[in-house]
């Protein structure tokens, strides 16, 4: 299947979905009124199920403000709609989202109990359910809630956190609540599976490497990593199985990726020569050293008198590499690569897209102040295997990432 650049919906995977937000008894049903907004922001159709032990945290006017749509209680149940509000609230949902899910509630859904209309819609739904939960610590690990998640997660729901930190009895724990951004983030990937690549093996590097002088000092750039992390993400967001393999970074790794740290080139090579093996696509955004210290030192270089010469050599060609081995077995499909060039920006990446015979370059001026490294912006230009050149205006590193995965997915062979 051969895509045009043009084709392709670039929505975020949450936008339009229909979410029932149940919201049981906890402390942590504040977060909730959060998740809510941030869900509704990012175009989803929220509608929240109070249980009554939620509404002596938390009111359904506050949800109604953040959503526009009507919250629900328990007295709902007994009102003109009667009998069948379940039945309407579960068809249609795309998920049915419990935040913060007490153990109370968990025990509920894992025996199927429909005692109270978040309990009810639950068993109505042929939807994913997806648990947070949030309890004291004890609470968390005592027998019967291990249980009760264990038989939840057999049935095919999706448990977020919780996570270690301060609990309401004052202890530390694990028992919080994970925060909202988080949990959105679980849902963006738990919706994007359906995606234009949807069953594709991704691999993506990321961040600048580090090449060790001494015991405390290392060679290495300006590279934030923001632009291979946002390539990793929309990937993702487009339903491909994503691998990134990313220099040290103060980055959140993107939900759903499988993550592989590293830290100097030689370690770059050995994991992106292990990743492609049967991958669709590599992208490699990562700004590798090209030099690295010939003998790194064990012990710290003391301050002295006397100048320090370093010795450098050059690191290992990865796209070379990657270029031979895709020569010899087909992998990968797709070779992308990223030119961050000081100077004759088109020549110098003209020239590495033929030297290393990659699909595609992706070339940007790093002295440019709003599309260098660092920055959430970028300016770039794509030149393609077969002479085609684009110039692309300022844009976030995501939307870049987008209009890159656009041409990498009109460009895949076919599957057969």
């Amino acid at each position: 299947m051969h895509l045009s650049p043009q084709g392709l919906d670039m929505t975020h995977p949450i936008q339009g979905k229909r979410l029932v937000l149940g919201v049981s008894g906890s402390i942590a049903a504040y977060k909730a009124v959060e998740l809510a907004s941030r869900l509704a922001q990012t175009g989803a159709e929220v509608d929240a199920i109070l249980t009554p032990s939620a509404c002596q945290f938390v009111s359904a006017l506050s949800f109604q403000s953040v959503t526009g749509r009507r919250a629900y209680m328990d007295a709902d149940l007994w009102g003109a709609e009667g009998h069948v509000l379940h039945i309407g609230l579960a068809r249609g949902a795309d998920c049915v989202l419990v935040a913060p899910a007490t153990a109370n509630t968990m025990a509920r859904l894992a025996h199927g109990l429909a005692d109270n209309l978040l309990s009810l819609t639950a068993l109505a739904a042929t939807c994913p359910l997806v648990l947070a939960p949030a309890m004291d610590a004890g609470m968390f690990q005592h027998p019967a809630t291990q249980e009760n998640l264990e038989r939840l997660r057999q049935r095919g729901a999706v448990i977020i956190g919780p996570v270690e930190g301060h609990l309401a009895s004052g202890v530390r724990g694990l028992g919080r609540m994970e925060e909202p951004l988080k949990i959105i983030e679980h849902l963006r990937f738990l919706f994007s599976r359906q995606g234009v690549l949807q069953g594709r093996r991704v691999v993506v590097t990321a961040g600048g490497t580090q090449e060790p002088i001494d015991a405390v000092r290392v060679i290495t750039n300006r590279s934030s990593g923001k632009q291979g992390f946002a390539l990793a993400q929309t990937a993702l967001d487009w339903g491909a199985q994503v691998t990134l393999i990313t220099a040290p970074s103060a980055l959140p790794v993107p939900v759903g990726a499988e993550c592989v740290q590293v830290c100097t080139a030689q370690e770059m090579h050995a994991a992106v020569m292990e990743a492609i093996a049967g991958a669709d696509v590599l992208l490699m955004a990562a700004a590798v050293a090209d030099f690295r210290p010939l003998q790194a030192q064990t012990h710290k270089i003391k301050k002295g008198a006397e100048p320090v010469q370093l010795h450098l050599v050059p690191t290992v060609d990865i796209l070379q590499d990657v270029a031979a081995f895709k020569q010899a077995r087909g992998w990968p499909r797709l070779t992308v690569g990223f030119a961050a060039e000081s100077n004759d920006l088109l020549e110098n990446a003209r020239a590495k897209l033929l030297a290393k015979r990659l699909d595609l370059i992706v070339a940007n001026d790093i002295t440019a102040a709003d599309a260098g490294f660092g920055v959430d912006t970028n300016r770039v230009t794509l030149l393609f295997a077969d002479g085609r050149v684009e110039h692309l205006s300022l844009m976030s590193k995501a939307e870049v990432a987008e209009e890159v995965l656009r041409r990498v997915v009109a460009m895949l062979p076919s599957r057969t």
